[in-house]
């Protein structure tokens, strides 16, 4: 029974190694679920009823399901807009960033890159000093990039850890005999990167991908500083727009208890309900990059 629940390796194992394998397996589980059951709990509170989710009563199924939450959500004709502007703006910042950070790690991997040491300190000081909020909002205002799609995806077009993590991955994944191979087939260095490096790379460019997508999928400050025209807002300012909505009439004093009370738990079931709506594109995007991810970022990130 046990050889068939841990497999014959854990069976022939020293005592010690065992405990220690059990111990870890403890841990692990023990941590996966502090991350995991917030989020299921958000996924179950926002399909139960707002009572039984204030009671407590809601620990491992839906009680009393309700959808009255996700319906209010999408009354609102503001959410398809939002929803087609944040997938308009995820995939273009996404395809800048990568445009951008990919190939500068390459070159940043190459150890004859002239004055690769004092571009990379410029690299490296961005991580730690900024223009500030003014500076970065007037220089956008100057270049008339405000209320376009552009303040919202050239600013941050290379992440500087991203672009490192990268350039790890060149260095470590892909050894220089397959570039000297290269050049004595007669390749330069555009010819290598597009025929060669990139279809062998597809680990790091699956985790730049993933974590560029988030981050613009996420995104909401920029949206609030630069843009004005309303048609053009992302999904996150309309769903935080709907909250404050629902928490503004659930603070009305005019109301009376009972009404007042229900629009209370209306705006939790709209709290719960709008997370998921706004979480639900990206955790569906990661089973087909997962793959590649663990790879990616463990080689990626030694020596990081």
């Amino acid at each position: 029974m046990i050889e068939k629940v841990f497999g014959k390796q854990f069976v022939n194992q020293s005592l010690a190694n065992k405990v220690f394998d059990i111990v870890n397996h403890i841990i692990l589980f023990t941590l996966m679920m502090v991350v995991l059951y917030p989020l299921y709990f958000i996924v179950i509170a926002s399909f139960s009823s707002p009572v039984a989710v204030a009671g407590g009563e809601v620990i491992l199924f839906p009680k009393g399901f309700n959808m009255d939450g996700y319906k209010e959500i999408f009354k609102y004709k503001d959410i398809w807009t939002g929803y087609g502007n944040s997938i308009i703006y995820t995939a273009v910042g996404t395809s800048i960033n990568l445009i951008s950070t990919i190939p500068a790690a390459f070159a940043f991997s190459r150890r004859d890159l002239p004055g690769i040491k004092p571009l990379m300190l410029l690299f490296v000081f961005t991580m730690f000093f900024g223009g500030g909020l003014i500076p970065t909002y007037l220089l956008v205002q100057s270049l008339h990039m405000d209320n376009t799609i552009w303040a919202l995806v050239l600013p941050g077009a290379v992440g500087v850890y991203n672009l490192i993590v990268a350039r790890t991955f060149f260095e470590q994944s892909i050894p220089e005999e397959l570039y000297e191979a290269s050049v004595v087939d007669g390749c330069d260095y555009f010819r290598y990167f597009f025929r060669i490096v990139l279809p062998i790379s597809k680990p790091i460019i699956a985790v730049m991908m993933l974590i560029y997508a988030v981050g613009h999928w996420n995104s909401y400050f920029s949206a609030l500083i630069y843009l004005v025209d309303r048609s053009k807002f992302p999904l996150q300012v309309i769903l935080r727009e709907i909250l404050i909505q629902q928490q503004q009439v659930a603070g009305n004093n005019a109301m009376t208890l009972d009404a007042l009370e229900q629009q209370r738990h209306l705006a939790e079931m709209i709290k719960y309900g709008v997370i998921v709506v706004a979480s639900l594109p990206a955790l569906c995007m990661y089973p087909f990059v997962q793959k590649h991810f663990v790879k990616g970022m463990m080689i990626g990130a030694v020596k990081g």
